[in-house]
């Protein structure tokens, strides 16, 4: 009996089981299906069941990654200034720390960090002769008025239009149908965009204004002449370079005033006898102002008219370093 009834046992438990999950599923296809489940009570009375609902709550939504996911871009800066506030405060204090442990166990007088890597670098290139021997040398009285200052303004607003040209770039899309839209995006979306993009429009004017004025005070004075005829030449080409670096830039915004006015300037780079139609093919990449052509003038605004910028300014100071400023006349 007892080996009869353990199998029994055992089969009235796997119907037990199986009548439970046909009448779960069952009572679920009921409630998907709008029709409420019903059970019979003692009076033989049947009572609707309460509905089932099929809803799944939504995630908790993490603040670190909604924004990249959900393409939001508010709070960004937050995380990134907490971080910097109190890691500046945590690198003084670590900074503090090894500075005064360094002292006490040491017995000598500190050393800051950077002049530890000069020396570190000049103990194995042995670079301070030749750097002292153009670096030290005394600025003449004369030389210390304001109309010296203008090319060394010309090269700080070149600094500047390279930075501020950095972060723009990030943002600007060179095609026909994105480079306006991106214009706008950089002025009204990105944080501070406005106010870079004119950083770079009026640093550009008054490149060219203060590049002008340098070279009108170079020719006054008389610095043109021997032994600076190379200086005079290597200016002459930074100040045409200058000007290439507005007629590019110009045409990035791809609105009305920048299609037109590098059609009327590619014109007149095309009414030059013999070579005319070649600097205008060659500018417009064709016959008409088109999105190569805006290619193009984005190639040399960030490229080409950079690489040689530096490469004269190098030369430029050298020269300058080593001949001297002249004297007024």
């Amino acid at each position: 009996m007892t080996l009869i009834k353990k199998p029994l046992r055992l089969v009235l438990i796997l119907s037990g089981i199986a009548l439970l999950a046909v009448a779960g599923i069952a009572a679920h296809g009921a409630s998907a299906s709008g029709v409420s489940p019903q059970t019979v009570t003692a009076t033989g009375d049947a009572v609707p069941l309460p509905a089932f609902s099929a809803e799944v709550p939504p995630p908790k939504q993490d603040n670190c990654l909604h924004c990249h996911i959900g393409g939001e871009n508010k709070n960004l800066w937050t995380p990134l200034a907490r971080w910097m506030v109190f890691g500046a405060f945590g690198l003084a204090f670590a900074f503090g720390v090894y500075r005064s442990a360094s002292v006490w166990t040491g017995r000598k007088s500190w050393v800051p960090f950077t002049t530890r890597a000069i020396e570190w670098v000049d103990e194995r290139y042995e670079l301070s002769p030749p750097l002292s021997r153009f670096a030290a040398k005394p600025v003449p009285r004369f030389a210390m008025k304001w109309w010296y200052c203008l090319g060394g303004i010309t090269a700080a607003l070149f600094v500047v239009q390279g930075l501020t040209g950095i972060m723009l770039a990030f943002y600007y899309k060179p095609t026909a149908a994105e480079a306006y839209t991106s214009i706008q995006y950089i002025e009204s979306q990105v944080r501070f965009g406005a106010a870079i993009r004119m950083m770079h429009h009026w640093a550009a004017n008054g490149m060219i204004v203060m590049c002008l004025a340098h070279m009108m005070r170079v020719f006054i004075m008389g610095a043109y002449k021997k032994p600076r005829e190379l200086n005079w030449i290597s200016g002459v080409v930074l100040l045409g370079l200058t000007l290439l670096f507005g007629f590019t830039g110009y045409l990035l915004p791809w609105d009305q005033r920048a299609y037109w006015a590098t059609t009327v300037g590619t014109d007149i780079a095309g009414a030059v006898p013999a070579v005319g139609n070649l600097v205008l093919v060659l500018l417009r990449v064709g016959w008409d102002v088109s999105e190569a052509t805006l290619g193009r003038f984005y190639g040399l605004h960030i490229i080409v008219a950079p690489l040689l910028t530096l490469a004269f300014m190098l030369a430029h100071f050298v020269m300058v370093r080593k001949l001297g400023i002249q004297r007024p006349l």
